[in-house]
C-alpha cells in the first residue's frame, strides 16, 4: 500500500491537479493515484470525501490532508528537502521561485477564464482578448526574467526557469498546455521553454494520460 494518496480531477481539464501530481513526482513519493471525474453528477460529493474545500487536487498522508496546490509543494519540501521542489542554489533563487509561483496562483484571470486547459483540442486563435494578451505577455516575462536571472546559477541547467524542473515550473506547466491549444505565438525564448516542460517525463506521462481519458466536458 502506498505512503500517500494524491485524489485529482481529470487530467485532460484540471490545471490544478496537474500541478500537484507533478509535484508529487518530482518529490519522488509513492502515492496512490484516485482521479475523480470532473462535472458529472457525483463530483462534489466524491470530492468533499477527501477534501474539505470540494477541490482538487489533496494530498493525504499520516493522518494529514493538504488540499491546495502551493501548500502541497510546501510540505512535500518539508519531508523531502533534497528533492528539489525549491531551487537549491540560494536563497534569493527560492524566495524567487515562490514569488512566481504564487503570482501564478492568485493571479492571470483572463487567461484561465479565456483559455481553459484541454489538452487534447486545437482552438488556434480562440479567447485572444486585449487582457488575455496581457497576461500572456506578463507570463512570458516573468520566465524570461527568471531564466537570465536564474538559470545561469543552477548546478545544472535543463531549460527550466531555475535550471532544474521545480514547483515554480509544475505551476507554470497548464499554462504551457494552454499555449499550445490555443496556438499562443511566442517569442523564441518562451516557445523553446514550453518544448522544454512538454518534453518533461512526468509532463509527456500526464499528457499521454489525457489523451485516453474517456471524458468529456464542454468549455
Amino acid at each position: 500500500m502506498a505512503e500517500f494518496t494524491l485524489v485529482i480531477g481529470n487530467r485532460n481539464y484540471s490545471s490544478w491537479s496537474l500541478r500537484g501530481w507533478l509535484m508529487a513526482k518530482l518529490a519522488g513519493i509513492d502515492f496512490e493515484e484516485v482521479l475523480i471525474p470532473l462535472n458529472q453528477p457525483e463530483t462534489q460529493t466524491a470530492i468533499a470525501r477527501h477534501s474539505p474545500a470540494g477541490r482538487v487536487p489533496v494530498l493525504l498522508h499520516d493522518g494529514i490532508t493538504v488540499w491546495e496546490s502551493l501548500a502541497i509543494a510546501e510540505y512535500l519540501h518539508d519531508i523531502r528537502p533534497t528533492a528539489g521542489l525549491w531551487p537549491a542554489a540560494s536563497a534569493a533563487a527560492r524566495a524567487h521561485a515562490r514569488v512566481v509561483a504564487s503570482e501564478m496562483h492568485a493571479s492571470f484571470a483572463e487567461l484561465r477564464t479565456h483559455m481553459p486547459m484541454d489538452i487534447r483540442a486545437s482552438r488556434p486563435g480562440i479567447g485572444m482578448t486585449p487582457e488575455v494578451q496581457a497576461d500572456i505577455e506578463r507570463i512570458t516575462g516573468l520566465w524570461r526574467d527568471c531564466r537570465q536571472r536564474f538559470a545561469g546559477t543552477a548546478a545544472k541547467d535543463d531549460g527550466f526557469l531555475f535550471g532544474a524542473f521545480s514547483a515554480a515550473d509544475a505551476m507554470y506547466a497548464p499554462v504551457v498546455t494552454r499555449f499550445r491549444t490555443y496556438g499562443v505565438k511566442l517569442d523564441t525564448d518562451a516557445d523553446a521553454y514550453c518544448k522544454t516542460v512538454l518534453a518533461y517525463p512526468a509532463m509527456k506521462e500526464w499528457v499521454e494520460g489525457a489523451k485516453r481519458e474517456p471524458w468529456t466536458i464542454d468549455l
